[in-house]
């Protein structure tokens, strides 16, 4: 594969608040080191609901983005150690699907979404049924769902 077409290859990781988000995230990094590609990670926050004063609606929505800020740091301490190389940090606000459809569209340099399953019985997370359901064909780019419950060493082997 071209060095260029190889460095172009960007992972998309959704950060959000799934204990399984971890899985997914480690898979990103090991595919990107291995194929030398990139990581991305998005964190989509949900903008405050109505309240009664302007200034408490945004002091909120400041809270939210300083909290994703942080969080997508400290992750991507994570993915340069794993990497080598610091990720793309996006954030967005709105709808986590909506806001994830509309970032693969708008955003070429993503190849391939990577979401993990959640645990249990309760279904693989309300993303992964929507993206593989309904809006199945507004995918641009292959999405890789990773287990919720597969091991470090079974991680190191498929990627």
């Amino acid at each position: 594969m071209p060095e260029a077409a190889q460095r172009d290859r960007v992972f998309l990781v959704v950060v959000d608040d799934s204990e399984e988000r971890h899985v997914a995230l480690r898979y990103a990094c090991l595919r990107a080191k291995k194929s030398g590609g990139r990581v991305a990670l998005l964190r989509v926050i949900e903008p405050p609901g109505q309240t009664e004063w302007a200034g408490v609606g945004a002091l909120m929505a400041e809270e939210q983005r300083d909290a994703a800020e942080k969080l997508l740091s400290g992750l991507a301490v994570d993915v340069q150690d794993i990497t080598g190389g610091y990720p793309i940090l996006l954030i967005r606000e709105g709808d986590p699907r909506d806001e994830l459809l509309a970032l693969l569209e708008e955003e070429k340099r993503i190849s391939i979404l990577v979401l993990a399953a959640a645990g249990g019985s309760g279904g693989p997370g309300p993303l992964i049924a929507a993206l593989t359901g309904r809006f199945a064909s507004r995918l641009r780019v292959p999405m890789t769902i990773v287990p919720a419950t597969i091991g470090l060493d079974e991680l190191e082997r498929v990627t």
